[in-house]
């Protein structure tokens, strides 16, 4: 039996595990899964396409609607890493249980695809600097936070589970 309120959702810095280890977490649990850059992919195309031809303010809105519609759901919800940034998506967290996912800047480097990332185009130092910048509030709306830097993603999983069912 799930003890912590619905949704349970995961934010953190890009490459953290956030769609992979919620993705489990909800199988465990025995609900659904939500990735909103996934909606807004599905809705409006790719995010890399999004942000070249409509900008990032454009995106920015689409994943504040995307957001608001995830968190009326009895789901995990994966939120791209920059959706806190917003101060409205952030109002809307504060009432719901958030799990922070974090990583070292040397773990998700050696297992992310920087090239489709358009906030890194300038180079991995980006991410050390996006995530510098959005970790105060990570901390500040974050119930709790699992470290993914090391150890298998099953095991992660099974521990941030455990914890919503305690």
């Amino acid at each position: 039996m799930i003890t912590k309120r619905l949704p349970l959702v995961f934010i953190g810095p890009m490459g953290s595990g956030k769609t992979r280890i919620g993705r489990r977490v909800a199988r465990a649990l025995g609900i659904r899964f939500i990735d909103t850059d996934s909606v807004i992919a599905a809705e409006h195309g790719a995010i890399t396409h999004i942000f070249e031809t409509l900008g990032e303010a454009q995106f920015r809105a689409l994943e504040r609607t995307a957001v608001a519609d995830a968190l009326r759901e009895s789901a995990v919800v994966s939120l791209g890493g920059g959706a806190v940034i917003d101060p409205e998506s952030q109002r809307l967290l504060e009432s719901h249980t958030v799990v922070e996912l974090t990583v070292t800047a040397r773990a998700v480097l050696n297992r992310m695809n920087t090239a489709k990332r358009p906030l890194l185009k300038d180079g991995p130092d980006a991410w050390q600097r996006i995530y510098d910048e959005r970790r105060p509030i990570y901390s500040r709306l974050a119930a709790v936070s699992f470290d993914t830097s090391t150890g298998p993603i099953s095991r992660i999983a099974d521990e941030i589970a455990a914890w919503a069912t305690h």
